[in-house]
């Protein structure tokens, strides 16, 4: 019994009202992205809302978090597109169940744990990228498809538009501040509904997107060659699939972290995505992950438990099963408003008031994530990206911490007391310190206060002993730490290190 207990985590206090309102918002507004993004990637509608219902259960029963919200999400959809034209459906949904392998994977060798060198810039620019993501994604709801794939509403039905969507965010913005008892974008989603329904409106429901009607999901392998061809044409869609939805729904996880102040566990959120991944490909689900915007509707209804989760999930399977008449009717305009009262939720407005105290290469890094994701909406290459040239500039500003003190004491014997770590990029400066044609017969080298970190500084020191060497002098190195030595140990088969280690 205490496995489950501790599976659902029912031992921690839980609002189930919280819960179960909370989990009808996200299936809400789970439901009409789904459809886009599945029709975006010329799948059948249904593969959007399987993939919403298969994702959602899966990773709030066995997710490495209480709260966090997976569902087709379009990081992950976009990559499939070009698969989806080549070679069809089957091929796509061969390709998920791969990337469903590469995440058990991970999670399986415990390499979420890198999550956490993403540097805080990447995150503020990984969120605000999103944000605006979301808040652009809106305008498409402002088309008119009936004239055209560009073409903008105009008149009465713009008028009605954004009217309903100002109304929408009118209700959520205030009825926090009336009652808590509800979700504030529940309660706009269904006062909009009543008000277009009753009066008869005219405007876009969700039924001019797609119908949400279908049966359960039936097992099926995908019909693809069980060959090497078949896994050289999948292979790069499953594996670039499988790290951008891992990106995204590690940084999600680590944000609602910050959001809730608990700690999620990356590695079994990994495997909770590579088992959902891997059914929506037997299952006809077009796959995802974590989803920023729907997670960001959970927490803002008081949702803090798994129970929301599966909520939205079964609701959306009940949906596909039983309502979707109901829920066809839903105005777009009303689900538009609450998208983008999450969207300016979820921007982080505090990283305007700390611009001005970051580090000059902290804001270019966030705002360099920021532009890649809105723009390329490559959510992991804009991370990855954040993440290396993070990388450069503390390698940079670590290599010019280097220093040397330098005396000659009583015995005419050159001391070099060297501060900062020896590593690749400070390999040159820490050469450029000795002066070898000048310095005397003997010189000693102090690491009490540096160290040893990769080949490239064991490299450093070799040619320097040998430059000494030439010239008929000796060098002797002084303090070096135990991990140092076990570098120069393991490295004697590579590099002959031409030292003598001083005894204190």
């Amino acid at each position: 019994m205490s496995f489950y207990l501790n599976l659902f985590d029912f031992k921690q206090k839980v609002n189930y009202k919280n819960e179960i309102l909370a989990g009808l918002t996200v299936a809400m507004t789970m439901i009409p992205e789904s459809l886009s993004f599945a029709i975006l990637a010329g799948l059948p509608p249904l593969a959007g809302l399987y993939a919403a219902f298969i994702m959602g259960l899966v990773t709030s029963i066995f997710g490495g978090r209480p709260g966090l919200i997976s569902g087709g999400a379009g990081a992950t959809v976009v990559v499939l597109i070009a698969l989806m034209q080549s070679h069809g459906i089957e091929y796509v949904f061969a390709a998920v169940a791969l990337a469903g392998i590469f995440q058990i994977a991970v999670g399986l060798f415990k390499l979420g744990k890198f999550i956490r060198l993403v540097p805080q810039p990447v995150m503020y620019g990984f969120v605000n990228g999103l944000a605006v993501i979301i808040f652009m994604a809106q305008f498409e709801q402002f088309k008119s498809p009936e004239q055209g794939p560009q073409a903008w509403l105009q008149g009465t039905p713009l008028l009605i538009m954004s009217g309903l969507v100002l109304l929408t965010m009118v209700i959520t913005a205030i009825v926090p501040r009336f009652t808590k008892a509800v979700p504030p974008s529940l309660v706009a989603i269904i006062v909009v509904f009543f008000i277009v329904l009753g009066f008869q409106i005219d405007t876009r429901l969700v039924k001019d997107i797609a119908s949400v009607g279908g049966g359960f999901p039936q097992f099926h392998l995908p019909a693809v060659p069980f060959n090497l061809e078949t896994l050289q044409i999948i292979f790069p869609y499953g594996l670039v699939m499988a790290g951008v939805g891992l990106t995204e729904g590690l940084l999600t996880l680590n944000l609602v972290d910050e959001i809730t102040d608990t700690r999620g566990n990356s590695n079994r959120e990994s495997l909770a995505q590579g088992a959902a991944n891997m059914l929506n490909g037997f299952f006809g689900g077009m796959g995802g992950c974590p989803m920023i915007a729907q997670t960001m509707v959970n927490l803002s209804a008081g949702a803090r438990a798994r129970l929301s989760g599966i909520i939205a999930s079964l609701t959306i399977l009940a949906i596909i099963l039983f309502a979707s008449p109901i829920i066809e009717l839903v105005p777009m305009a009303a689900l538009t408003g609450v998208m983008i009262m999450v969207a300016i939720g979820t921007f982080e407005w505090s990283s305007f008031r700390i611009i001005n105290k970051m580090p000059k290469q902290d804001i270019v890094v966030g705002i360099l994530v920021a532009l890649i994701t809105i723009f390329l909406h490559n959510l992991a290459l804009a991370v990855l990206i954040g993440v290396i040239i993070s990388a450069l500039v503390f390698a940079w500003e670590s290599a010019k911490r280097i220093r040397a003190r330098k005396f000659t004491d009583d015995h005419g014997v050159k001391h070099y007391e060297i501060y900062g770590p020896l590593f690749f990029a400070s390999v040159t400066t820490f050469i450029e310190k000795f002066d070898i044609h000048n310095d005397p017969q003997e010189v000693i080298i102090d690491f009490r206060e540096s160290r040893i970190a990769d080949m490239s500084g064991m490299d450093a020191l070799n040619k320097l002993t040998e430059r000494y060497s030439k010239v008929g002098k000796k060098l002797l190195l002084k303090n070096l730490n135990e991990e140092s030595l076990r570098l120069l140990r393991n490295a004697s088969g590579v590099i002959s290190v031409n030292i003598i280690q001083v005894k204190e």
